[in-house]
């Protein structure tokens, strides 16, 4: 028996990255998986997150999605529900991460870094928890950072979207979990994934090395493996928490 056997997740950027390893481990573990992201195809798109789940012989769906749109996250939900009957587990991953200085920063952005990051989780939870509820409960885990506990030049509006991720998380756990919905958040540290190596150079990559006391950056598989524990019934008398998946980074930091 998988740990997600008779599970439907959906799982939003899933087209690459952290996203993808959640969504192939989940697969793997017996879920039905939404596979949700803005990009359709080539190699960090969705389909071919589907591809690799049908190759290990589990089932996935696609669905293109801007998690900054509450009209596709309607569309989401309902795919996740018209294809597999329910909806157990939602997995909100999908984020941007641009960093800049307050005073140089834009309204423009602002509000899109908001609307991806924050406002695509409360979508999320807003039309996916009836729909768990109506499944007779399941768990909901958002993707916050370690950055709100130990901050970075440049991250004042990233780390506003992540910090406002556990409030609304936390929240959303108290309010619904006499419905047996569960809500958690889990913070990742210096991942490696191709978004953040985009923006990291190589002096960036020793200089975060150097700060992590486990001496290595994290994988997306070290992200996916707590988001299974949280999605499965391992983890069913918890909510409302957060999980720092860092390597150490933040106790460090809190030492001098």
């Amino acid at each position: 028996m998988g740990r997600l056997d008779n599970k439907v997740a959906i799982i939003t950027g899933s087209g690459r990255g952290m996203g993808r390893a959640g969504a192939i481990l989940f697969a793997k573990e017996g879920a039905k998986v939404i596979v949700a992201d803005r990009v359709a195809d080539g190699e960090e798109g969705g389909n071919e997150t589907v591809r690799l789940i049908e190759e290990i012989g589990a089932e996935a769906t696609f669905v293109q999605v801007d998690v900054s749109k509450v009209d596709d996250i309607k569309k989401m939900i309902k795919r996740a529900v018209d294809s597999y009957g329910k909806l157990n587990v939602l997995y909100n991953n999908a984020a941007i991460a641009p960093y800049e200085p307050i005073v140089e920063s834009t309204e423009e952005n602002f509000d899109k870094i908001i609307s991806i990051n924050l406002k695509g989780i409360w979508a999320g939870m807003k039309y996916g928890i009836p729909e768990i509820v109506k499944a007779g409960g399941g768990s909901i885990i958002n993707v916050a950072s370690f950055i709100i506990d130990a901050i970075q030049l440049g991250c004042a509006i990233y780390g506003s979207s992540k910090g406002g991720i556990v409030a609304m998380s936390r929240a959303a756990a108290v309010e619904h979990a006499a419905q047996n919905v569960r809500v958690n958040c889990i913070k990742p540290g210096v991942i490696i994934t191709p978004m953040s190596m985009a923006v990291m150079g190589e002096e960036a990559r020793q200089k975060a090395i150097a700060s992590i006391p486990m001496r290595r950056l994290g994988v997306a598989d070290d992200i996916a493996k707590v988001a299974l524990f949280l999605a499965s019934d391992d983890s069913g008398y918890i909510t409302g928490t957060e999980i720092l998946v860092d390597g150490g980074i933040v106790a460090y930091s809190h030492t001098f």
